[in-house]
């Protein structure tokens, strides 16, 4: 593959829902642009964008995968993306090193969920976008319906270039050009399929000219000449509506609608052309990218040209157990050739390059440079990961981070088989490299491996992976919730141990006050207020340590204890029997027998949840949050949206990720922290007691 300047490059991150087509599209796009001899279908798992061994056994797509394409003298990085909701984390990482977007659209079903998270990933970043109305070979497509639904969804951005055109009996024939009216039939020949002209069927015309003035209008919006001809209804040219749409794509203020079926191939070519024409090359769309300079400290900018400073960011890894790990990265400044030395700020590391690789699907395709705004990858570097920047060593630079959403489904993980424990927890630390949105932690109180994800199919690929590549069988199950114990009563009690036994023999004898503290955030206080020398100094620290091995199993279901308070206020000792270890077992004795007479009670974690929705789904949530004890703290409106702030116990959010996509057609999310403990309704500590009995 030739090296493509900066202006010749077009970063094409596809969006949609599950379904919609957007793997085909790369398929088809390879396909009629001689990238590959073979049209690919994701029905038998043979495409180019989707290989991983889980796509092609599920038929979707479940990472991002970089597919570059060559048409008229540009290239096309098309990052085909999951439309699945949680691989989030895929899309996020593809945004950030893209420049446009093209939005795929069923046909059929219309715009959807993932339609609508596309156009907002749009808004959020600024990002100039095509939208694509795909499977217009359906019987039950739908072109006008589709396009009225976006329309009011999305406003007037929502500019139709073409389309479909259809014979007597409903089937898919060719498209009409809004703006130049005129038609273009498919046609089968020996050599394959092909568009010839045709004049724009009578019946049609009306629509064509009413489509064409939204097209003018748009265009003038975007252009004050125009906007001036427009007003004063001058003739405006069709070099004009280009001028001005161009204007608009550019700003994001309009956004062309083609139509077409590619998995025929129909409409493909139309739009790679409209691609190259319209959507605009990273050094415009993105001329310049804020950075941190390292020496200073200082925000410097770095120009999207070949001819300033290196420096790229790494928004993908690879890391396959036969291949190694390929990092994927796109150039922000400058370029980058072979036998180059390169530093890596975040991990303060350099690298040295040998050979540069452009990806398309699993294939690497070796290539002598790649200036600024390509993306391509670089295999076995030794200490790089997604998210780090790569640099030149004499002016170093960290960019921007990637904003990943927040893993909020938790599960626990174990092996399968006796031993493995070591192994898995090496295959999570690469498949974590693969994907940041995988966190892994081991909780230090219930001794569980804890692995986080966006949803439950997000986990379940995950031991998918772990059985595939790795050849480990694990298991998930529900996290253990970390309930405490503390007492709601003062008691003083007296524990007294002794023991003989021929020769010395063990004594000891505590009286001890014990008390709520008020300090959740504290196991205990351990104070003695001894007058007249009744339990000797000495054995102080021996009372404390037997409150300090009593205090992680409470009386009540073995919990840990907090907010107690335990004085030492009296006692007796014996001159000879007198050991640490005697008052120790007495201070035992005493906490295990005074907790049970000072009405010891089950705390629950309760969580900080934030939820955010579209507002027609207020009711629902809050009554789900009350169905879960929960308690609504405020509501902010946000955007479209409205924020709801609520604290709910931690017991009742587990898979709540799940039930919120059911009830607001995966358009909610939340996140959530440990805020406090409170105490636990008591047919609740009763299910807790029976539920550690029978363990």
């Amino acid at each position: 593959m030739k090296t493509y300047t900066t202006g010749e490059v077009r970063n094409i991150v596809i969006l949609g829902h599950s379904g919609c087509g957007k793997t085909s599209v790369t398929e088809s796009a390879l396909y009629f642009s001689g990238g590959t001899k073979r049209f690919g279908k994701v029905s038998d798992g043979n495409t180019t964008s989707d290989y991983d061994p889980e796509e092609i056994k599920r038929g979707v797509s479940i990472q991002s995968s970089i597919v570059p394409v060559e048409w008229m003298n540009t290239k096309i990085n098309f990052i085909d993306t999951p439309g699945y909701f949680d691989f989030v984390g895929e899309v996020k990482a593809s945004l950030a090193a893209a420049d446009s977007a093209l939005i795929v659209v069923s046909g059929k079903s219309g715009p959807e969920v993932g339609t609508e998270k596309a156009w907002d990933y749009c808004e959020e970043t600024a990002m100039s976008r095509m939208i694509l109305v795909n499977q217009m070979d359906d019987e039950n497509a739908d072109f006008n319906t589709v396009l009225g639904q976006m329309r009011k969804k999305f406003g007037k951005a929502i500019a139709p270039f073409q389309i479909p055109l259809r014979d007597d009996n409903g089937k898919f024939i060719g498209f009409i050009n809004c703006i130049e009216r005129d038609a273009r039939l498919i046609q089968e020949t020996k050599d394959g399929k092909i568009l010839v002209e045709a004049e724009v069927p009578e019946l049609m015309k009306g629509e064509v000219e009413s489509l064409r003035g939204m097209l003018i209008e748009s265009a003038a919006e975007a252009d004050d000449e125009l906007l001036e001809k427009y007003f004063n209804e001058e003739e405006i040219t069709e070099e004009e509506i280009y001028r001005g749409l161009n204007a608009g794509i550019i700003s994001g203020a309009v956004a062309p609608v083609l139509c077409g079926a590619v998995t025929l191939g129909y409409g493909i070519k139309v739009l790679m052309n409209c691609i190259v024409k319209y959507l605009p090359s990273s050094n415009i769309c993105r001329p310049v990218v804020e950075c941190e300079d390292i020496k200073t400290g200082e925000i410097v900018k770095r120009r999207n040209t070949p001819d300033d400073h290196f420096s790229a960011l790494v928004f993908k890894t690879i890391a396959d157990p036969y291949v190694g790990r390929l990092n994927i990265f796109k150039v922000m400044s400058g370029k980058l050739t072979k036998d180059k030395t390169i530093y890596n700020p975040d991990k303060d590391t350099y690298e040295k390059v040998t050979h540069i690789y452009v990806v398309k699907g699993k294939e690497q395709i070796e290539v002598e440079e790649l200036q600024s705004g390509d993306i391509g990858a670089l295999a076995k570097l030794t200490n790089t990961s997604t998210q780090d920047t790569l640099c030149s060593k004499e002016f170093p630079v960290i960019l921007p981070k990637i904003i990943f959403p927040e893993s909020v489904h938790s599960m626990a993980i174990e092996p399968k088989g006796k031993g493995d424990e070591d192994k898995i927890s090496a295959a999570l630390t690469k498949l974590r490299e693969e994907d940041p949105t995988i966190k892994t932690e081991v909780n230090t109180e219930t001794k569980q491996s804890l692995v986080y994800g966006i949803g439950e199919q997000h986990l379940e690929i995950l031991l998918d992976k772990l059985r595939g590549k790795y050849k480990i069988e694990a298991l998930l199950s529900e996290p253990i919730i970390p309930f405490r114990e503390m007492i709601k009563a003062k008691v003083e009690i007296r524990g007294k141990y002794k023991k003989q036994s021929g020769g010395h023999g063990q004594f000891g004898d505590v009286l001890m006050v014990f008390e709520p503290s008020g300090d959740l955030t504290q196991q205990y206080i351990f104070e003695e207020k001894i007058f007249g020398g009744s339990v000797p100094r000495q054995y102080f620290p021996a009372v404390e340590k037997g409150i300090q091995e009593c205090i992680n199993h409470g009386v009540l279901a073995d919990y840990p204890v907090v907010g107690l308070k335990a004085t030492l206020v009296d006692g007796s000792y014996h001159p000879v029997d007198s050991s640490e270890m005697a008052f120790k077992m007495a201070t035992t004795m005493a906490f295990k027998d005074g907790l049970v007479q000072a009405k010891p009670t089950i705390l629950e974690p309760i969580a900080h949840a934030e939820v955010l929705v579209p507002e027609k789904y207020m009711g629902d949530i809050m009554g789900d949050m009350n169905k879960r004890r929960g308690r609504i703290l405020k509501m902010t409106p946000e955007g479209k949206n409205m924020r709801i702030f609520a604290e709910v116990p931690m017991s009742e959010m587990f898979k709540y990720c799940t039930d919120l996509r059911s009830m607001t057609q995966s358009r909610g999310e939340y996140k959530s922290y440990f805020e406090r403990y409170e105490e636990a309704p008591i047919e609740i500590q009763k299910v807790v007691i029976e539920n550690r009995k029978s363990h």
